[in-house]
């Protein structure tokens, strides 16, 4: 009876925390499908049953939850504009699937095959257009707009206070913040961003009052489109070499070396089914979250079995209607707040991520790589191919990667 007692303890301790580590990743989470226009609902599903995807391929060894990737923000924008949320969809199905391509190639071959592929010199300014390209979106949201600047949403008066004080109040979160506050600073910036709309009037209940409580989130299947398959997919490299990163952190945090058991070609197909998963019934496609490695790292507790219960309280969240609705309710200047630092940020990682290679990017090779990418991709070069067109983040990936290949080493200009 006292073993069975204490079981029972520990199951009620782990779902606490795990309903934590949700609430860390909830900010992040929901951010990305409502820049996107995708259902939240949908995405608390695709995450929480990613999670769970995850933790079976990996054998459940890793305390490591999956959800919303920002990288795929720009071109889920661009292709919902374009194609509709359907035909989008089979471009994130189809950029999961390239981590499951690359994961067999480092079962095969090893990982260096990867550093080979997709060295700093195309990751790094990829991962820059990606933050570049979104901020005349940013700019438009945090004046009122909508982000393509075409209509006015909110007037510019009222509009420029909420998103500059959503701006502040995160950047001081993150600077300031300490513990637990300080790995939700997106989460504390919206808080603060809507109490301001709300004493300036600018919520709207309507949709709240009318949502039911429960139903059934509004998953939406994929339509095959090769040109969204062809502009999406080269997003992936992004966080394809991120979750190499995150895998890492987490095994220093927890002590044990993630990358050889259960294997890092194992951790990125389990991202990658997860991925395709998610944007199969509607939602973005996931990664993994390093603030919640960090949440991991401040309770010390690392036993797996936490992220299930994220994973279970992600699910039984998306059936409560009524949690979609009022996120929907926030104003546009709020999030347009949020994303002058989101897409910057985004931008610094792909600085830093050349910075850290220590590349000498005054040699030609290094020097065509990088300026093409960035000029194809912040441009918008585009290239037709028959019926569809390449350009924008797919075809700065696959110019990188392809200039990578082909361009001699070891040339100086």
């Amino acid at each position: 009876m006292t073993n069975s007692g204490a079981d029972y303890s520990f199951r009620i301790q782990d779902s606490i925390v795990g309903a934590q580590m949700l609430f860390v990743a909830f900010g992040a989470l929901v951010l990305v499908p409502l820049l996107t226009g995708l259902d939240p609902n949908v995405a608390l599903f695709g995450a929480g049953a990613g999670t769970l995807i995850f933790q079976i391929i990996t054998k459940r060894m890793v305390p490591i939850f999956l959800a919303s990737s920002f990288a795929f923000i720009a071109p889920i924008i661009y292709g919902v504009k374009t194609w509709g949320v359907a035909q989008t969809l089979s471009g994130l199905v189809a950029a999961g699937l390239l981590y499951v391509v690359l994961s067999l190639l480092i079962k095969w071959r090893g990982r260096k095959v990867l550093d080979k592929l997709l060295p700093p010199v195309v990751v790094g300014p990829v991962i820059m257009v990606i933050g570049l390209i979104l901020a005349p979106v940013a700019v438009h949201m945090a004046l009122g707009k909508t982000g393509d600047g075409a209509a006015v949403l909110v007037p510019q008066a009222k509009a420029l206070p909420v998103s500059m004080i959503t701006l502040v109040a995160t950047i001081a979160i993150t600077m300031l913040g300490r513990g637990l506050l300080r790995l939700i600073p997106i989460l504390c910036g919206i808080a603060i961003g809507y109490l301001v709309s709300l004493a300036m009037g600018l919520v709207d209940f309507g949709p709240v009052q009318k949502a039911a409580w429960f139903a059934v989130p509004n998953f939406v299947f994929p339509e095959w489109n090769f040109e969204a398959v062809l502009y999406i997919v080269p997003v992936a490299i992004a966080p394809a070499i991120e979750h190499f990163g995150d895998i890492l952190a987490i095994s220093n945090v927890v002590g044990k070396d993630f990358l050889k058991n259960p294997g890092i070609h194992r951790t990125l197909m389990g991202d990658g089914i997860a991925t395709s998963f998610a944007a199969f019934v509607g939602a973005p496609p996931n990664t993994t979250y390093s603030e919640v490695t960090g949440a991991v790292t401040l309770t010390k507790v690392y036993n797996p079995g936490i992220m299930t219960w994220a994973a279970i309280f992600a699910i039984g969240l998306a059936f409560v209607a009524k949690v979609g609705a009022v996120l929907e309710t926030i104003p546009v200047p709020v999030m347009g707040g949020i994303m002058l630092l989101l897409f910057g940020a985004i931008t610094v990682v792909g600085l830093n991520t050349l910075v850290r290679a220590g590349e000498d990017l005054t040699k030609s090779r290094n020097l065509t790589i990088v300026a093409l990418i960035l000029v194809f991709g912040i441009g918008g070069m585009a290239f037709p191919l028959g019926k569809f067109t390449l350009g924008g983040i797919g075809l700065a990936g696959i110019t990188g990667v392809v200039l990578n290949l082909v361009l001699p080493a070891g040339k100086e200009g």
